[in-house]
């Protein structure tokens, strides 16, 4: 990942732990059904985001230097990841 990403992804993902840490109280102290499934929904959403630097970084420094290199090899291998990931996203 590009140093200029890490820190906010890292953040992030402290954020979503620290998330999922009080969703386990929720549930230990029989908080209201909604309430738990409200604050799942922010740690996945939260946990979207992330996907999203992470992807919009692989595609900015690991497919364009795959791109650049003009090695075909390394070009299809990148493509296929990216075709991969995206049907396994859809399920």
């Amino acid at each position: 990942m590009i140093d200029a990403h890490k820190p906010d992804a890292l953040r992030r993902l402290k954020r979503i732990e620290g998330q999922v840490r009080g969703i386990s109280r929720m549930l230990e102290e029989d908080r209201y059904c909604i309430e738990v499934l409200q604050q799942v929904q922010a740690v996945r959403a939260a946990l979207n985001k992330v996907e999203g630097l992470v992807l919009k970084d692989h595609a900015a420094h690991c497919v364009q230097n795959a791109i650049e290199s003009g090695d075909a090899g390394e070009q299809s291998e990148k493509f296929a990841e990216l075709i991969d990931l995206f049907d396994r996203m859809r399920r």
